[in-house]
């Protein structure tokens, strides 16, 4: 409890205190007062002073409701915020503040359309119409909050001539103008400061908000980007080396050869389209497997086996695609011993409550532990080389700075490296019964990488 608090209870006390003495004394010295008088007075007095304590003592609980309130009116915001400001979002908004906020009607702006209008007038300020004010114009050029305290200076033609008063504050991203928020009013006398400070608060809010939604956006715009320089590295070893590897195959075994191009146009165009999206972890998986098909038909049917064992249920995980391949392909190029040992290579995917962890491992050679400490910070290589902190930064962007790529290494036994997804299952609906969960998990789903997928099905429709 406070020292102002605390104050204010005693002076009440002590004034009921005196107020009784006096009641008390005029019975006693005054023949004239009634004690009947004194003790209305005195149980007035009282009354009162119970009163006092009690306003008092409210207070904490106002501010503290006031407070919930204002939270959960600013967790409401933010699902809309969070995709931008558009007119279903500024709609949306202005529906949810118009009651905290004092205010006949609220409208919200882009910098050239109302997107949003709420309360007293709507039918002439409907979301998409051009904006219709000038005092509107003047802040989203310099930013200045304007109290408009006449109809004049508000602005509305004589059909919308019901709000003669209002506050008009921007909204600003990036120390860019985007918008304004607007608060409109029936009486001019309904303006004052305490109006001004609350219009000025949720501009703030919305603007903070709209800029965290700006930031995600350009974060999964650099992250997209990024994958799209990663692919294109793609092109010029893979390429000539997968098609001369075709050429050679076609001598020996035309079959095989027309399976092969086939799998490998496919590749190209499930990369291409799948640069933008998120897609089923069992598809990365497909897709993988097909670089191991060419990987193998260079290196010797036998040179790589891949074993998959997947989580029942997480076979639809919606996950950023080339996000497995990147790590086989360092498998494969790092991994495998000058002796011609074959290399077997295990991806796992299993959940933990709402996160998911994804490795990949291998039993190659390793990575030597000076190179294991700053591996996360080597560029690219080239071909399909694609560097572990390109990944590392794509699963930060998509699943949270708490995500991330980790490396378990040992020297002359091989390489983990684990995927964790946090949260990745939250927004999914993925169906796990507990039966499926409950026992051991998925038996491996061991291929050759050369008999997977390709050469198993519809063969007889190439021949």
């Amino acid at each position: 409890m406070d020292v102002q608090k605390v104050a204010g209870y005693t002076m009440l006390i002590v004034c009921y205190i005196v107020f009784s003495l006096f009641a008390i004394m005029g019975i006693v010295f005054y023949d004239d007062v009634s004690p009947w008088v004194a003790l209305v007075a005195s149980i007035a007095m009282f009354v009162l002073t119970i009163i006092g304590l009690r306003s008092a003592g409210s207070s904490d609980h106002a501010r503290a409701r006031q407070s919930n309130q204002t939270l959960d009116l600013a967790s409401k915001t933010v699902t809309f915020m969070r995709q931008g400001l558009d007119a279903d979002s500024a709609q949306a908004v202005c529906e949810l503040l118009l009651p905290a906020a004092t205010a006949d009607a609220v409208a919200i702006t882009n910098r050239e359309r109302v997107l949003g209008f709420s309360g007293l007038d709507r039918e002439n300020h409907l979301p998409n119409s051009p904006i219709q004010t000038m005092s509107t114009y003047m802040t989203l050029e310099d930013g200045i909050t304007r109290v408009l305290e006449t109809s004049g200076a508000v602005g509305f033609s004589r059909e919308s001539g019901k709000l003669k008063a209002g506050i008009v504050v921007a909204l600003i991203v990036n120390k860019r103008i985007v918008g304004a928020l607007k608060f409109y009013y029936r009486y001019p006398h309904s303006l004052g400061e305490n109006q001004k400070a609350i219009a000025e608060g949720f501009a703030q809010l919305l603007s903070t908000q709209l800029s965290l939604s700006y930031l995600q956006q350009q974060t999964e715009l650099a992250a997209r980007m990024e994958l799209k320089a990663m692919q294109a590295q793609i092109n010029p070893h893979f390429l000539f080396n997968t098609l001369n590897t075709i050429a050679s195959v076609t001598r020996t075994d035309p079959v095989k050869a027309r399976v092969m191009l086939r799998e490998f146009a496919t590749y190209y165009r499930r990369m291409l389209e799948n640069s933008e999206d998120f897609i089923p972890l069992a598809k990365e998986v497909e897709q993988t497997e097909r670089y191991l098909m060419f990987q193998n038909a260079r290196f010797g049917d036998d040179a790589i086996t891949l074993h998959v064992d997947i989580e029942p249920g997480l076979e639809m995980l919606k996950m950023p695609s080339f996000m497995l391949q990147p790590l086989v392909e360092n498998a494969v190029g790092h991994g495998r011993r000058d002796d011609g040992t074959p290399l077997n290579i295990t991806i796992k995917a299993y959940r933990t409550s709402d996160s998911v962890t994804i490795s990949v491992s291998d039993d190659g050679v390793g990575i030597e532990p000076e190179r294991l400490e700053n591996l996360l910070d080597r560029e690219s290589e080239t071909g399909m080389g694609i560097a572990l902190k390109n990944v590392n930064a794509r699963l930060k962007a998509f699943f949270g700075a708490i995500s991330g790529l980790y490396i378990d290494s040992e020297y002359g036994k091989g390489t983990t490296v684990y995927l964790n997804l946090y949260d990745a299952l939250v927004d999914q609906s993925i169906d796990i019964s507990d039966d499926e969960v409950g026992g051991n998990s998925a038996p491996a789903l061991e291929s050759s990488a050369l008999k997977a997928s390709a050469e198993a099905h519809d063969l007889q429709d190439i021949i």
